[in-house]
């Protein structure tokens, strides 16, 4: 009998709803996999806090523990690669909180903006240390298992089809896509994915709590666990096979 699979939404920085979600899980085995969709920085309080938990995570579990990238992380290697001002300057993506949480600084108010050393710093993206650069780079694109296929943003239609994970070329576009219709016509097996917040999903489709377009959205073939943690929301987890949601609200 295969073991379960926990699949976990966007983080964005919130050390403390994390702590509160797995706090509600069940005891972790050998037998189980935990899979984190991706976005574990900017936005939150604590982007640093996030990644020393999960790395420590990943050193202790018991369980296997499968971090994927989100398209934050890799709008970050692109930022130290090549540079990516456009990224890193909108308040909205919250990179100077980020920024501050790395160098273990106070965290910005909403209307707070950053100086102009912070705008080079981040610019240049090396406030953030080499080992966790290193391993933003091993976060894979996507995850398979009996249960469920695990991206973070989803898959786009190709040829009239919508393709295996492995088929996309470049991988990248499955951290960044936002489309109707693969919420609505994805057919195939179950996709669990992250990337956009569930009350910006199309609600009349989702069949978990309809009447709460905030909580976790569950569509004909796919299930959306961006339940906006880091931006105001909380953090979501689904267990499979037995489809038991987890929430680190009250």
């Amino acid at each position: 009998m295969s073991g379960r699979t926990f699949a976990i939404g966007d983080i964005h920085g919130d050390l403390a709803a994390l702590r509160k979600l797995f706090s509600r899980l069940p005891a972790l085995t050998s037998d189980d996999t935990v899979v984190f969709l991706g976005d574990y920085i900017d936005r939150g309080p604590d982007s640093a806090g996030v990644v020393a938990w999960l790395l420590e995570l990943i050193r202790t579990c018991p369980a296997k523990v499968v971090p994927l990238r989100g398209n934050h992380e890799d709008a970050w290697l692109q930022v130290v690669d090549k540079g990516w001002a456009e990224f890193v300057l909108p308040r909205g993506n919250g990179c100077l909180e980020c920024y501050r949480s790395f160098r273990g600084e106070p965290i910005p108010g909403d209307d707070d903006f950053p100086t102009n050393e912070e705008i080079d710093g981040m610019i240049a993206g090396t406030f953030i240390p080499t080992e966790v650069l290193a391993w933003m780079r091993t976060l894979p694109f996507f995850y398979e298992d009996e249960h469920a296929i695990y991206v973070h943003a989803g898959i786009k239609r190709q040829h009239a089809a919508f393709p295996h994970p492995r088929e996309v070329k470049p991988q990248r576009a499955l951290l960044w896509l936002r489309d109707r219709d693969f919420f609505e016509n994805y057919r195939g097996k179950l996709v669990v994915f992250g990337h956009t917040t569930t009350r910006t999903l199309p609600n009349e489709l989702s069949t978990h709590t309809p009447e709460d377009p905030t909580d976790m959205w569950a569509g004909p073939a796919c299930i959306g666990l961006d339940t906006a943690c880091g931006k105001g929301g909380f953090l979501t987890a689904f267990e499979l096979p037995a489809k038991t949601v987890y929430e680190s609200r009250d």
